[in-house]
């Protein structure tokens, strides 16, 4: 008991926004004190200063100023004993191991696996954190103006507080103008059990005032859902909306200019101009596997390329990996759907029109097998069905050939960092 008397304190330091405010949101819920620094002189200032119970160090690249910081806080006598945790990239062993002598109790790779992040940090601090590990994937990502929040499996208290930093980001990395939102809840079976947890999605969903309620669709089935807006004034202007042609009809609509849905999806969602940013992943251990811990073996994405057209299969692969990501090309949708029963791959680009398996047949192949690949169709197809029937059918992202590599690979990267 007098371990817990006085408050806790962790000091976050150099941590993207999105991971410094979920975090520092979660631990004052836990009644746990929060300061954060960025850059060398302002950290260490602070640890000076503070003389935290628990340093957490996020690193996005370099780990020459983390390595500086480290040492200076070694060769302080009051500083040394203090833990750290240090999230950052995939690294060896060896390089991890290394860090043990300068009080790094904990390393974890990103995607990190917050269940066992926040575990750590209880067990470090003597304190009981709570955690929701109902299962649950959520993703969110974007086409044009247009947001889409997918949820399925089940809804996780601790994913959909950090969805709300998500969407607030990706309005203000990808510059998104009058953002729309639609939240895909289809394969959901909610009663009034589940109220809590739909209040605060809904919470979480409304609370960026950029998104005008009655631009907010709810994509579901189930009747609770209406009836459960009907009782809450405060979510007046959304809408529950069975389809999704019938969501995106009715947020894309008529545009100042005149121009209609077909005209806008022609202009953004099959445009390729988006520029990829990072976002921080929020993952269990239970969503794949245990959690990192000190030690973490690597992994490499990979990424299966469809495709009947040689050409493009050749020069996607060299695109990706170029740039460090397996890549594994298929010549037609039925060699995919047999290498998909035996092997997992992050990421899928696909082709809508092949001989054979359509691009059409595999995604409903993937969705009937309950296969979380996520989907970036390349298509020539442009026409505004074609678009909407691949987003309906659970693709991530719509890119009309032909695109330079670099769109694709941007594009691949904003997809890969989407899920929840």
């Amino acid at each position: 008991m007098e371990a817990n008397a006085r408050q806790k304190q962790v000091l976050i330091i150099n941590a993207a926004p999105i991971f410094r405010e979920f975090l520092r949101e979660k631990l004052n819920s836990e009644n746990v004190s929060v300061e954060v620094a960025d850059g060398r002189l302002d950290s260490f200032s602070k640890i000076i200063r503070v003389l935290p119970d628990l340093i957490v160090i996020d690193v996005e690249s370099s780990f020459e100023e983390v390595m500086d910081l480290l040492e200076r806080k070694m060769a302080d006598p009051n500083a040394k004993r203090i833990p750290v945790i240090v999230s950052g990239p995939v690294m060896e062993r060896a390089q991890i191991s290394s860090l043990v002598q300068y009080g790094v109790v904990k390393y974890f790779s990103k995607p990190i696996k917050f269940d066992v992040f926040f575990e750590a940090i209880g067990k470090i601090l003597r304190v009981n954190l709570s955690m929701d590990t109902t299962p649950c994937v959520l993703e969110i990502h974007h086409n044009g103006n247009i947001i889409f929040v997918e949820a399925a499996q089940g809804l996780n208290r601790e994913k959909i507080s950090l969805l709300k930093y998500k969407i607030s980001e990706m309005i203000d990395v990808y510059k998104i103008k009058d953002p729309r939102l639609i939240v895909m809840m289809t394969n959901l079976e909610l009663s009034f059990v589940d109220g809590i947890n739909v209040e605060l999605l809904l919470d979480t969903v409304t609370a960026d005032e950029r998104i005008q309620k009655r631009h907010i669709k709810i994509l579901s089935l189930e009747p609770f859902m209406e009836d459960f807006l009907d009782g809450h004034v405060e979510y007046t202007g959304v809408k529950v909306i069975k389809d999704l042609t019938s969501a995106l009809g009715s947020l894309i609509g008529k545009n100042d200019s005149g121009l209609d849905a077909t005209d806008i999806i022609a202009d953004s969602i099959l445009s390729g101009d988006d520029d990829a940013q990072g976002m921080v992943d929020i993952r269990f251990g239970s969503d794949s596997g245990d959690g990192s811990a000190l030690v973490t073996e690597g992994s490499l994405l990979s990424v299966a390329i469809v495709d009947d057209d040689e050409v493009v299969r050749k020069i996607l692969t060299q695109a990706f990996v170029s740039v460090g990501i397996t890549a594994e090309p298929f010549d037609s949708g039925a060699a995919f759907i047999q290498a998909i029963k035996t092997k997992n791959y992050n990421l899928a680009i696909l082709d809508l029109f092949m001989q054979g398996i359509s691009g059409y047949d595999i995604l409903k192949q993937l969705r009937a097998a309950g296969l979380n690949i996520p989907v970036i169709v390349y298509s020539q197809a442009v026409q505004r069905e074609y678009v909407i029937q691949a987003l309906s059918l659970g693709a991530k992202g719509y890119l009309a050939k032909p695109q330079k590599p670099e769109v694709i690979l941007r594009k691949a990267m904003e997809v890969l960092n989407e899920r929840i």
